[in-house]
């Protein structure tokens, strides 16, 4: 069965950014996800489309593909008050480098990476963090079957199977994959 829109695929991947292992998936945890309905980018799905059990795979992704390139005006100001709670100021989670969920206008939820805590102001970055790489997958797919309705009216129990990465977009494996 060859991978098409509605397929349940299994694979299992390594993602490699600027010659270092970022991500992988191996067979006793792979990524598990519907192909075709925007859980993974675009390209990735792409480059797997009609592939078959058994076939490896090994493609590039360019930044632009991927997660898109840099975006400087992702990076903002934020008044320090805004992270306070119980007239507190939240210092356990203000230091460079912590990810910390913040909503947007619409009231959606976005990743924001400290970059600097200053007096007054708390400087984010909202890009992507695979935002500006190119993306070398290489893997091998693992079984490829038809979604069921319940599958494709309420997703999968389980999008993936623990990697750091794969399919869960906004679940805890992180996004540092093929996954928007």
């Amino acid at each position: 069965m060859n991978i098409s829109d509605n397929k349940v695929v299994s694979l299992v991947y390594e993602l490699e950014v600027e010659g270092k292992i970022a991500d992988s998936c191996d067979a006793s945890r792979p990524l598990e996800f519907i192909f075709g309905i925007g859980h993974l980018l675009p390209k990735f799905e792409a480059n797997i489309k009609d592939k078959i059990v058994g076939d490896k795979f090994d493609f590039r992704l360019t930044a632009a593909e991927g997660y898109g390139e840099r975006d400087p005006r992702a990076v903002i100001d934020l008044p320090k008050t805004i992270f306070m709670r119980d007239g507190q100021l939240a210092e356990e989670i203000l230091f460079e480098g912590s990810v910390i969920p913040m909503m947007n206008a619409d009231g959606g939820v976005m990743p924001g990476t400290v970059v600097k805590v200053g007096e007054q102001h708390v400087t984010m970055d909202f890009n992507h963090q695979m935002a500006g790489k190119d993306l070398h997958f290489t893997g091998e797919i693992l079984s490829v079957r038809d979604a069921t309705e319940d599958e494709l009216k309420n997703g999968l129990k389980r999008n993936c199977g623990g990697c750091q990465g794969g399919g869960c977009g906004e679940g805890g494996c992180g996004s540092d994959c093929g996954c928007n």
